[in-house]
């Protein structure tokens, strides 16, 4: 018996190395846009875009080669969407913490992650939390990312009278993210394979016959690619008090949470459509598989880059064909191999990566499918948690808010349990939080 069929059992699957091997360049097609995306918005919390893409293929790269090999499953990881965006928005740029800093807070969380896995607490604090405020914050962080990618195509614009009004669209970047959006939109409907990455990469040469791309001429040292590595500041995001260390203790919070979230929704996804879900409704080697993504976040924080999650288009690895973790592993493969070309990513303009902010969120607003909008218990705390998160600019405020009134709706009908006592416990301390930030 080979190695390959020992460690994945392929053939009890019922796939083969070349079916693994094309549904792992298949779903690395359809999310290699993270190498460029990535570093677009974590670049504009001061730091090095070259370095943070580099970050992105080696914390991808480890990421998915860790769930092929210790969960096995044809599940693939990167820095998450979402995540990215709150750490420059609303850590960085909102809450003037170093991003030094902020990567100690993403590793804090990753820790945290991990024992609580280890632990087994983490079947507690998901049993607490409502399913439809799972798709509503998923939804929610969607519109947060396409909020961002109008804005920073010039789409949408600051306005005193009415807060966001439209931009000037016969500037070259709003002409170019709309020809983008025209671009992705109509590759994404003929169902090509990596048509964001490939859309990307359209507009980018546009741009640059534009002179809109910001070409470095010359080599790149290993210096210039490493300038985000281990620069995390963990005791500064252990040791702040008062108000700062409070602030500290949510952004940790929020990391873990939408981690989380967003971890317990692709599994279930993804493990549905592969058939790999147990009779009685369970994922087999469910802790390996949080253990993989929290080890990926650890790894990502000390290379320099937000979260790491596991990614939706896993999907369409598994829709060709993948059905072990050497699905995983050949994606992480790639990631590290496209690690050579991430200078590049320099050159790409706003413009280009605009359009794929846009239509990631629109993709995650097919979650809202699964809220039951006739039950007012339901409907309203998710549709709290989805307008929160893009109008506050804050995932923190968008849980709070959906949490809290979901607690309150069910203990104003009567409907509240013991059992329920840990959900009770966030919304209480997410009102503590409201009360103490209306007294700053």
């Amino acid at each position: 018996m080979s190695f390959l069929e020992r460690q994945f059992g392929l053939k009890a699957q019922g796939t083969t190395l070349r079916t693994e091997a094309l549904a792992g360049l298949t779903t690395f097609l359809t999310m290699a846009y993270i190498v460029i995306v990535n570093p677009a918005i974590l670049g504009q919390a001061g730091m090095p875009v070259a370095a943070v893409a580099a970050a992105t293929c080696i914390s991808a790269g480890i990421g998915c080669i860790l769930m092929g090999l210790i969960a096995n499953y044809p599940i693939a990881l990167a820095p998450g969407m979402g995540l990215n965006a709150y750490f420059t928005y609303t850590v960085v740029l909102g809450m003037g913490v170093p991003w030094q800093t902020a990567l100690g807070c993403v590793f804090l969380s990753g820790v945290a992650f991990l024992v609580l896995t280890v632990a087994g607490i983490r079947q507690l604090i998901v049993g607490a939390i409502p399913r439809p405020l799972f798709s509503a914050v998923a939804a929610g962080v969607g519109l947060f990312i396409a909020f961002i990618g109008l804005k920073e195509a010039g789409i949408i614009v600051a306005n005193p009278a009415t807060t966001v009004a439209l931009g000037d669209l016969t500037k070259p970047t709003a002409i170019l993210a709309l020809a983008g959006l025209l671009v992705i939109g109509a590759l994404m409907a003929w169902r090509v394979k990596g048509a964001i990455l490939i859309g990307i990469l359209i507009i980018a040469g546009a741009g640059a016959l534009m002179g809109l791309s910001k070409v470095a001429p010359g080599g790149y040292s290993l210096a210039e690619l490493s300038a985000t590595a281990f620069q995390l500041d963990i005791p500064g995001a252990l040791h702040l008090n008062g108000a700062m260390g409070m602030a500290m203790a949510e952004i940790i919070f929020v990391f873990l949470f939408v981690d989380l979230f967003d971890n317990v929704g692709t599994l279930v996804a993804v493990t549905k459509k592969a058939g790999l879900v147990a009779p009685d409704g369970s994922i087999p080697r469910l802790n390996r598989i949080l253990t993989a993504d929290s080890v990926a976040t650890i790894a990502g924080s000390l290379a320099g880059t937000s979260t790491v999650v596991s990614y939706i288009e896993s999907a369409s690895g598994v829709q060709a064909g993948g059905r072990t973790g050497l699905t995983a592993v050949i994606v992480g493969l790639l990631f590290l191999a496209t690690l050579f070309f991430a200078p590049l990513v320099q050159a790409i303009p706003a413009a280009a990566t605009a359009p794929a902010l846009i239509l990631v969120g629109a993709m995650m607003i097919g979650a809202l499918k699964e809220v039951d909008w006739e039950d007012p218990c339901v409907a309203i705390p998710a549709f709290l948690t989805v307008i929160t998160i893009p109008l506050t600019f804050s995932i923190a405020n968008g849980l709070a808010f959906g949490i809290t009134s979901y607690a309150v709706l069910k203990l104003v009908r009567g409907q509240a349990r013991i059992s329920d006592w840990l959900l009770y416990l966030l919304a209480a301390l997410f009102i503590a939080r409201f009360i103490y930030l209306g007294g700053e």
